[in-house]
């Protein structure tokens, strides 16, 4: 009796808690690099949504970053007292407040992202170019895995 169904389940399984461990290792190392040491994860991915998406509702927000409504507003509330977006009602339906960037938002924003870049780059000049190579195949593979 060959026992290959259970060895490909127990490969499949080790496989992924190594990539899922792999992965995690390099989202804290890249998290690492900010423009704003004391702002958190959750804050910064606020301000990344609305540079890549625009301007938003709380709801939306909320909606998009998968928080409550609460949670939601006290993150906005304390981007706004540092000044990095603004709330204007909204023009078409005045019980809603359009939430956007401000310059200096925008600012943590490309920069963050530019030190996050700049330090793989440099991660990434440490490697062989089949290295790089498998890690650019890899990046296409894991952005079919995320769509799913």
């Amino acid at each position: 009796m060959s026992s290959a169904p259970e060895d490909t389940t127990t490969d499949l399984a080790h496989a992924a808690s190594d990539f899922r461990m792999a992965t995690f290792r390099l989202a804290r190392r890249l998290r690492s690099q900010r423009a704003v040491d004391t702002m958190s994860d959750g804050q910064f991915a606020v301000l990344a949504a609305l540079n890549v998406h625009g301007p938003h509702t709380l709801g939306e927000l909320a909606e998009r970053e998968r928080v409550s409504a609460p949670s939601m507003n006290r993150t906005v509330n304390c981007l706004e007292e540092l000044g990095y977006l603004t709330r204007t009602p909204d023009e078409n339906d005045r019980r809603k407040v359009v939430i956007d960037l401000t310059e200096p938002g925008r600012d943590v924003v490309v920069e963050t992202v530019r030190r996050r870049d700049s330090w793989l780059e440099h991660a990434f000049e440490e490697l062989s170019a089949s290295q790089r190579a498998t890690l650019a195949r890899a990046a296409a593979i894991m952005q079919e895995v995320a769509g799913r």
